[in-house]
């Protein structure tokens, strides 16, 4: 239905959109053309080859209004791991809620605002960066997202700063957001040697029903400067949802990414990096959990531009019932990157018959001085494991539940951040044992 996005368009463009800076309606005209001439992608595109975006492209979703239905405070504790003194900014069907947002307390140099408040605040470092690290040149979803560019956070730490406590970007939808969606644009800035844990949470609360959330972050990261970010999608069982992660890392950065997915009936996480400078890190690492019809979809992609840069990636998924697993990781070495130091791998594990994973790690090297390995593993429950727990007295379903459970932790455990670690192993257990 894209016919109705560009009624979409029309109406801000005419209404609230009007009031966003030149460069920045600039931007969104150039993005609606784009999205229009892409239209969405099928199972002929390679990137998409085995997920179909029909559910989304063939339905009418319109953009959410502000939300009817009060969300309170204690709706969304749940989804904050029990941390009261993170900086959160909130957002309710992808519109900022200030009332229900804590950014105070913020250290010097530290900038967390809405969007539409950058463009006061920030207004060079928004004009510099939006837009220009997630291009939408050959990516339908990202040019559909620029061109609703309305709401979303802004966070820039500047030099030398280091940030205590979490940063926590929470969306969540509510009881009115069926059918709707919400086109949230967020832009992470971190300058030379500052350091920064940045967590997203895209989550349906009660009663939400089938809204499609498309998000883009952007993110900068300086000579020397450390991001950490978390990402953790628990849509609605019913929703839509696809995200996209783009960095930039400079010379030294390290970049530590981990994705949580266990929500909506299809999502597809996109995360990408470029190592720009001598000596940068990324470090990529995920779960992925889905059952019954679930369709989830990963997708990386490391570029090491420069030489002497070293990347690591694990991800891991669990998949029951009928759910549908597909993950896609590329790493493209360039012909100056030499010394490069690359390892990825993808880890399934299937439960049930109808359950399916299509992985494709891929290895791209244009330099000849690199140590480069790849590898998948696509498999069921470890019978000499099981033989060897029942053997010690563990019933067959416990020590399934047990091994399923351990399979999970292993990855989670890569989480420094013991509050979310902690959360998600404890949800991951309620999951595989004590619901089962």
């Amino acid at each position: 239905m894209i016919e109705s996005y560009l009624r979409g368009f029309e109406r801000i463009s005419a209404s609230g959109g009007a009031t966003a800076p030149d460069w920045a309606r600039s931007l969104r005209l150039s993005a609606i053309t784009r999205f229009e001439t892409l239209g969405f992608p099928t199972t002929k595109n390679e990137d998409w080859h085995f997920t179909s975006v029909a559910p989304i492209a063939e339905r009418e979703f319109e953009l959410l209004a502000p939300p009817t239905h009060g969300v309170t405070a204690a709706q969304l504790a749940p989804l904050a791991f029990g941390a009261t003194d993170w900086h959160t900014l909130v957002f309710v069907n992808g519109r900022y809620d200030a009332k229900l947002s804590s950014a105070a307390a913020l250290p010097d140099g530290v900038t967390l605002v809405p969007l539409k408040q950058a463009y006061e605040t920030l207004p060079l470092l928004v004009e510099q960066y939006l837009g220009k690290v997630a291009t939408f040149e050959g990516q339908t979803f990202t040019a559909l997202n620029t061109a609703f560019l309305d709401d979303g956070a802004v966070v820039h730490i500047e030099k030398e700063i280091e940030v205590a406590r979490p940063i926590h970007l929470l969306f969540v939808s509510d009881t009115s957001a069926g059918a709707g969606t919400a086109q949230p644009h967020n832009l992470i800035v971190l300058d030379r040697f500052a350091k920064a844990t940045v967590i997203e949470s895209y989550a349906g609360l009660d009663g939400a029903g089938a809204y499609f959330t498309n998000v883009v972050t952007e993110a900068v990261v300086g000579d020397g400067a450390t991001l950490t970010h978390l990402k953790l999608q628990r849509e609605s069982e019913q929703a839509y949802h696809v995200g996209t992660l783009d960095v930039r890392q400079a010379r030294d950065s390290h970049l530590v990414s981990f994705s949580f997915a266990t929500g909506a009936a299809l999502s597809r996480t996109n995360i990408y990096t470029e190592l720009r400078g001598d000596g940068c890190g990324a470090t990529l690492n995920g779960l992925y959990l889905g059952d019954g019809e679930q369709h989830i979809d990963h997708q990386t992609r490391i570029e090491h531009v420069e030489p002497n840069c070293y990347s690591r990636e694990l991800y891991k998924g669990i998949l029951d019932g009928s759910a549908h697993g597909v993950f896609n990781g590329k790493v493209y070495v360039h012909p100056a990157a030499q010394k490069t130091d690359g390892k990825q791998t993808n880890n399934t594990l299937l439960l049930s018959e109808k359950a399916q994973i299509d992985t494709k790690p891929q290895l791209e090297i244009f330099a000849d001085d690199v140590k480069c390995t790849h590898g998948a593993t696509v498999g069921r429950l470890d019978e000499t494991a099981l033989f060897y727990l029942k053997s010690r007295g563990i019933a067959a379903r416990t020590a399934r539940q047990l091994l399923t459970y351990a399979f999970a932790a292993d990855v989670l455990e890569s989480i420094e951040l013991a509050e979310v670690r902690e959360g998600l192993e404890a949800a991951t257990l309620r999951r595989y044992i004590e619901q089962s």
